[in-house]
């Protein structure tokens, strides 16, 4: 009688060895995700998980095992835009109340005092 006491080799028992795939599979697409979203910007974090559920069924002396692979991973961070809202609902790159110093000179209001 073969006794199979150690979860390496549970683990690659189950469903003919597709499980350990699976899991393999989903712990290094994880881990690829989340280094991309880290990109190459130091002290940047990103975190996921990868759950591994193992259902047992006992009956008649005998296990009926059914697994569950799971992988969580948060979504890209999406860069955000600051805009000015005009009065009429339309949206400006420029803060409405301040004056544009590239659009040229502006005319000078004429002056009480003549040289």
């Amino acid at each position: 009688m073969q006794r199979i006491r150690d979860a390496q080799t549970i683990l690659g028992t189950l469903e003919d060895g597709e499980l350990a795939k699976e899991l393999s599979f989903q712990i290094t697409d994880s881990l690829r995700q989340l280094k991309e979203q880290c990109g190459n910007r130091p002290k940047v974090k990103a975190k996921g998980k990868v759950t591994l559920t193992i259902n047992l069924e006992v009956q008649d002396g005998s296990v009926t095992i059914d697994c569950e692979v799971a992988a969580k991973v948060p979504k890209p961070p999406r860069a955000s835009t600051f805009l000015w809202v005009l009065e009429d609902g339309s949206l400006s790159t420029e803060h409405p109340k301040q004056m544009d110093m590239f659009g040229g000179p502006k005319p000078v209001a004429s002056s009480a005092i003549n040289a």
